[in-house]
């Protein structure tokens, strides 16, 4: 069932004098249930996108749909609710407060929708085992390492059961045993609980945890890849060899 249709949209900054085009005319369509990864090289407009599917940013044209509502024309209070209820961000520097321990940081984003205490601690402790933190709820962030804090972000970002949960280069600020722990309970979420992910990336290695690749060069649809049956090492090769004909740095998705 499709769940996030992009149609023909693109995205203008400047002046007259000045005018950059940083998204080109894209369409695509995310099923419910997808791990997708969107790579590009920098300045190919991938975060962009995200940012305007995320309603951060605003496009000049062109249409985005999620669960049958054209985002594009959201606005105000409308706006609002639909962040709240239909999205969940994991950011590449976590946006964790400082001063709210890793539980008050995930029950924030129940808080928002008005959840009763009772109804929060349960749904918390479960998400929270099932992200492997449940030790550290009470810790506050400068007591975390820098993968607790992201599972933290994570926990937060799921916990209100979003339609589509947006990653924006989660694993950019963690070591690579960190990077490896995150992105395998993406997988989990993704396989066990259904849910549906979009992350943008430069890196081939968290690129391979997705189901599907698309690649963007210059504002536009380069190419995308399904992994289907391929083992995750050989569908981390074809990455790779696309990156190539993408003229990206290799050496930086290795």
């Amino acid at each position: 069932m499709e769940l996030l249709k992009v149609e023909h949209i693109e995205k203008y900054y400047g002046n007259k004098s000045s005018l950059t085009k940083a998204v080109d005319d894209i369409s695509f369509s995310v099923d419910e249930g997808e791990f997708v990864a969107i790579m590009g090289a920098s300045g190919s407009g991938k975060t962009t996108l995200l940012n305007c599917i995320s309603t951060i940013d605003r496009v000049t044209s062109g249409h985005i749909y999620l669960d049958n509502e054209d985002v594009t024309k959201l606005k105000g209070k409308a706006l609002n609710r639909f962040r709240r209820e239909k999205l969940g961000f994991i950011f590449q520097d976590f946006n964790l407060l400082d001063t709210l321990t890793g539980y008050e940081n995930i029950s924030l984003a129940l808080s928002i929708q008005k959840k009763s205490i009772s109804a929060m601690d349960g749904v918390i402790k479960d998400i929270a085992a099932k992200l492997g933190i449940g030790e550290i709820l009470n810790k506050y962030p400068y007591q975390m390492s820098g993968g607790e804090k992201q599972r933290v972000a994570c926990a937060r970002a799921i916990v209100t059961e979003p339609k589509l949960i947006l990653a924006d280069e989660p694993t950019g600020a963690l070591d690579s045993k960190s990077s490896k722990m995150l992105l395998e309970r993406f997988s989990y979420l993704n396989k066990e609980l259904g849910a549906t992910i979009m992350m943008v990336t430069h890196d081939s290695f968290s690129a391979s945890y997705a189901r599907r690749v698309i690649f963007l060069k210059d504002g536009k649809n380069f190419s995308e890849i399904i992994r289907g049956n391929k083992s995750r090492k050989q569908f981390f090769d074809e990455i790779i060899n696309v990156v190539t004909l993408l003229g990206g740095d290799v050496s930086d998705a290795l």
